[in-house]
């Protein structure tokens, strides 16, 4: 430990409370300890996510919820995949919800309707999405979903790149 504290620069004593869990590291810290050590903060995060258990397989429940099970719940499918490259969604839309004002972001989107209703709106297109319709936009295009029937709506989507 007194090695690595004069190799990177940082006290020992810092070094002895971050190995504690008793502090953590500003990135300039972390990537002073890393250099010292012979590798980056790119390459220990990479090395990290390489190591993580993961498995292709997801049950319901081990979907991660990102928005508000009340109104919109998005349940995202894979948080943990290494690399990952799209972001999957199980959306929930309550009676009534709205994703409000359109809006835009730099990606494409799908989606398929899976139960309920939904107008999508997308730049100054809009339709009336039943079950088993789908969509395919590039999300730069300003757009909102709104549940304009009597029951939960559902979608199964995918956004590429990530936005999450």
């Amino acid at each position: 430990m007194r090695e690595l504290a004069v190799r990177s620069g940082i006290s020992h004593s810092a070094i002895s409370l971050i190995e504690r869990d008793r502090m953590s590291p500003s990135v300039e810290t972390l990537s002073a300890i890393l250099d010292a050590l012979g590798t980056t903060l790119t390459g220990f995060f990479s090395d990290l996510q390489s190591r993580l258990p993961h498995t292709p397989f997801y049950r319901a429940d081990e979907f991660v919820e990102i928005g508000n099970v009340n109104s919109i719940s998005y349940r995202m499918i894979g948080i943990n995949h290494p690399n990952r490259q799209i972001l999957m969604l199980h959306e929930t839309y309550a009676n009534g919800a709205d994703t409000g004002d359109a809006f835009h972001h730099s990606a494409q989107e799908a989606g398929m309707v899976l139960k309920g209703s939904l107008e999508v709106t997308v730049g100054t297109h809009s339709r009336i999405l039943n079950k088993g319709d789908g969509y395919y936009f590039d999300s730069r295009d300003p757009h909102r979903f709104k549940n304009i029937g009597a029951e939960p709506a559902e979608i199964l989507s995918a956004v590429t790149p990530p936005t999450y």
